[in-house]
């Protein structure tokens, strides 16, 4: 059974934008609200060149990495073609009470090894 960490209210969440939730001795998280106010979470580093997600645009079901560009699917992580590669998505739940909450052992255990970039 999943145990939820409340992060913040949705409206916490920039229409079009991300929050970031810091880990300890990871990297941190981005929780990204797009214009429908649905919610996705996504490590905060593109498989790329392992840019900050959360200043990225968000376009739709997708956020644009603001180094080089690349579209990053919000719902599983991974790049649009031609660009290849994913970063860990993570689950994400907003409550009755427009709470967003993330599954804490994923916060715990997921996405804790150094970063790998693809070579582009």
């Amino acid at each position: 059974m999943n145990q939820w960490k409340s992060i913040c209210r949705i409206d916490d969440i920039p229409v079009l934008g991300a929050r970031r939730v810091a880990r300890e001795n990871a990297c941190a998280v981005a929780i990204f609200r797009n214009a429908e106010d649905h919610v996705f979470a996504l490590l905060d580093r593109c498989p790329h060149k392992g840019g900050p997600l959360s200043q990225g645009i968000v376009m739709g079901d997708s956020v644009a990495c603001p180094l080089h560009n690349w579209t990053i699917g919000l719902a599983d992580g991974c790049a649009k073609a031609p660009d290849v590669g994913c970063t860990t998505p993570f689950a994400v739940k907003v409550d009755e009470q427009g709470v967003v909450h993330l599954d804490l052992e994923e916060l715990n255990s997921r996405a804790l090894e150094p970063f790998v970039a693809v070579v582009a």
